[in-house]
């Protein structure tokens, strides 16, 4: 029968010996989520803590409670889940470990990386259609440092590759996923669909 509580024998701070506080299912999974390299499944974290997928959602559901107000967050992406400070405390973290804003870029750049965000997936010669200029300087400077990635290839003429943003993007940007952009303006919708009809 499962458990959500892990008991463990050990030496007590007195020098006893005997059965000591058991973890919570969601302090396991936050140790195991603490000592991950980097996302990791549902079903890799259910199997290591011997329980099901859905008791791990479950604790995870625990964990986001747990994290409102304080300087953690749990970030999801396609492949799992990972444990990251919290956007609010960037500014902080940064001048803790004595870093440069990670990365500074252009307005030609904001803007292809913006296109690709809401329209993913997309091929450069989209890009250049909706901004109007070539687009390949900006696209090499987003895959360089890791925020768009290629997803494979439009059935289009010549192929052409198809881009999307990267958990790296979401990372950056504080997102659990593209679902959570800031929705457009009809403004800039009907401008978008103009483009994409035309």
């Amino acid at each position: 029968m499962e458990s959500d509580a892990d008991y463990s024998t050990g030496v007590h701070s007195d020098g006893s010996e005997g059965v000591s506080e058991p973890l919570s299912l969601a302090a396991r999974l936050e140790a195991l989520l603490f000592m991950a390299p980097g996302p990791t499944a549902i079903a890799q974290l259910a199997g290591a803590l011997e329980v099901t997928p859905l008791r791990v959602e479950r604790a995870l559901q625990e964990l986001e409670a747990t994290y409102g107000d304080r300087g953690l967050r749990l970030q999801r992406s396609a492949r799992g889940v990972q444990l990251t400070t919290a956007p609010e405390a960037a500014r902080d973290v940064e001048r803790f470990l004595d870093l440069e804003t990670t990365v500074h870029l252009s307005q030609a750049a904001l803007e292809v990386l913006a296109i690709v965000a809401y329209k993913q997936p997309v091929t450069r010669p989209q890009v250049d259609a909706i901004r109007g200029v070539n687009s390949e300087s900006s696209m090499r400077t987003l895959l360089r440092y890791g925020l768009i990635q290629e997803v494979g290839r439009s059935d289009g003429p010549g192929r052409p590759i198809l881009y999307a943003t990267s958990n790296e993007f979401l990372h950056e940007f504080g997102l659990a996923s593209v679902e959570d952009l800031p929705a457009l303006d009809a403004d800039a919708e009907a401008e978008k669909e103009d483009h994409g009809s035309a």
